[in-house]
């Protein structure tokens, strides 16, 4: 069973974050909201306030998949955690999944990880994407070896989907996209 961990930080962007929630729970995938805020409640950039499932320093070293929402301010927040950073590590080193959409894969950029990966993320910020090759503006979703990026909140659906395929498989994701009207 698939295991993914969805971190948030205050000043996330509230459809790039619950994007992913609800069409993994969709698909059957069980993904776990953790703030790493100190509490279980979350402010996103637009002033939704999200209850999440758990804590940061409250889940098990169990998951296939992490993934980082981008936004502002919540971007700098998860770039200057050391235990999110601790994680993203973790899960990159043995192999497993790391995600990020938006401006959040300037945190990869910012850990050493990107080095010779292919990653795309939010217009302007390509300069975050150290030691990246970027593909352009045309790839609304990049898949380089266990790492997957996308550029922001109009790509949400896209990347969701890819993630859906990766853990289960495109049938799945295609099926998901259905019954959305994507």
């Amino acid at each position: 069973m698939n295991k993914v961990y969805i971190l948030l930080a205050n000043g996330f962007e509230e459809i790039e974050g619950l994007t992913c929630v609800d069409l993994m729970r969709r698909a059957g995938i069980e993904i776990e909201m953790v703030s790493i805020t100190g509490s279980l409640t979350v402010k996103g950039a637009r002033g939704i306030t999200v209850t999440a499932d758990s804590q940061l320093q409250d889940i098990a070293d169990d998951g296939t998949m992490v993934i980082l929402p981008g936004g502002m301010p919540g971007t700098n927040y998860l770039k200057e955690s050391k235990p999110v950073r601790d994680m993203v590590t973790a899960y990159y080193e043995s192999g497993r999944y790391v995600a990020a959409i938006c401006a959040a894969p300037t945190v990869f950029g910012d850990m050493g990880i990107l080095k010779g990966k292919k990653a795309t993320c939010y217009p302007g910020m390509e300069a975050g994407l150290i030691g990246a090759e970027w593909p352009g503006e045309t790839e609304t979703v990049v898949v380089d070896g266990n790492i997957i990026t996308s550029r922001g909140l109009g790509t949400a659906i896209d990347f969701a989907l890819k993630l859906i395929e990766l853990l289960i498989d495109k049938d799945k994701a295609d099926a998901i996209a259905k019954s959305v009207v994507y």
